[in-house]
């Protein structure tokens, strides 16, 4: 019977731009951060970002007792910073939960509601244009560079064999016009798409920095 329950997940953390923003003086606060005052809370919390897991399977990854890790999951969970993703069974058919973190950033804040109703929705914004940035800049790599791929390979090499001579060991002295273009070969071997990411998500920055600037001394 217990070889037709499930004991593997293939779940995944919910995404979502969404973030949920936490005043240090609200009635949330004192649960999460004392949810998180725990070293080995933390750790969990850490693991779970890299992939959802069972209480076991987490005890054993930092090395700590299930009953520790059970513990420190269930005020995790209190405070929604965790949640309940799948169900998976032992060999025994035991039953065992599958925790992933909550659907939304964390950010906490020291403010007022009205400050931190703002934030939220500067953030939300902000997440927001950095995905639509992440979408342009693909399609910008797709169509006037050489794809997403040409992101994980190198360059260097065509570069090298062109520059590198025909293997005597001997010194060359480029000329001046073969410098500029070697620069400008150069410059055009960045991968547009990244280029355009960079320069958007330096705007971005930017921008919320400046909006949080104007905003804080009021």
């Amino acid at each position: 019977m217990a070889d037709l329950l499930p004991s593997t997940s293939d779940a995944t953390a919910p995404q979502s731009a969404e973030p949920r923003v936490i005043g240090v003086d609200s009635d949330d606060a004192e649960e999460l951060l004392g949810a998180l005052s725990s070293g080995t809370a933390r750790e969990l919390l850490a693991a779970l970002h890299e992939d959802p897991a069972t209480p076991s399977d987490l005890a054993e990854t930092i090395d700590t007792s299930l009953q520790n890790a059970q513990y420190h999951l269930k005020k995790l969970e209190n405070a929604d910073v965790i949640q309940v993703v799948d169900t998976v069974y032992s060999e025994k058919g035991r039953e065992m939960k599958v925790y992933a973190p909550a659907d939304q950033p964390l950010v906490v804040f020291a403010g007022d509601e009205e400050k931190t109703t703002g934030l939220k929705s500067a953030l939300s914004r902000l997440l927001g244009a950095f995905g639509a940035l992440g979408l342009l800049s693909v399609a910008i790599q797709e169509f006037y560079g050489d794809g997403v791929g040409a992101l994980l390979g190198g360059t260097g090499g065509d570069a090298m064999s062109e520059t590198g001579g025909g293997g005597g060991g001997g010194m060359t002295v480029q000329s001046t016009d073969t410098a500029g273009q070697a620069a400008d070969a150069a410059a055009n071997a960045l991968p547009p798409g990244l280029v355009f990411f960079a320069g958007g998500a330096l705007v971005l920055a930017l921008g919320f920095a400046w909006w949080y600037y104007s905003n804080s001394g009021e």
